[in-house]
């Protein structure tokens, strides 16, 4: 376990805490997976719907550990209001699949602390993606 300070060991000692599931809010359920799946290149995991009230699809990013899930009765936040972030190897190489399936994003950006570009889904729930600097030689 990485600590800057022992500050967080009464609650870390021996376990990892893995984010695994982000909610992200959206207004159209199947608009929205197929903007992930066919646009973005998430993978479709699972639809299910519960009840009448109750949908949840879980979508991947390809070598992700997390997904996102979107549904309907799922979170009761704003649609659009969602911001995330998601560290590429080749942020040039992820901009160009993205034009090439239709996906409205912007240039390269060179933030100081990575390589950037930007987009949004239908509902205008925000992404980054990063292409992180070389490390320094140890």
């Amino acid at each position: 376990m990485r600590t800057e300070t022992g500050l967080n060991r009464p609650y870390s000692d021996g376990m990892d805490w893995k984010l695994e599931l982000v909610m992200v809010p959206v207004t159209d359920v199947d608009r929205a997976k197929a903007f992930y799946a066919d646009k973005v290149g998430f993978n479709a995991d699972h639809d299910h719907r519960v009840n009448e009230n109750l949908r949840f699809v879980q979508l991947t990013p390809p070598g992700s550990a997390c997904s996102i899930a979107i549904g309907e009765g799922i979170t009761d936040r704003t649609p659009g209001s969602a911001q995330l972030q998601i560290v590429v190897a080749d942020v040039q190489a992820a901009r160009k699949q993205l034009v090439e399936h239709g996906v409205d994003v912007t240039d390269v950006q060179d933030l100081g602390w990575g390589l950037f570009v930007f987009f949004k889904d239908p509902d205008g729930n925000g992404w980054a993606l990063q292409q992180l600097p070389p490390r320094p030689a140890a």
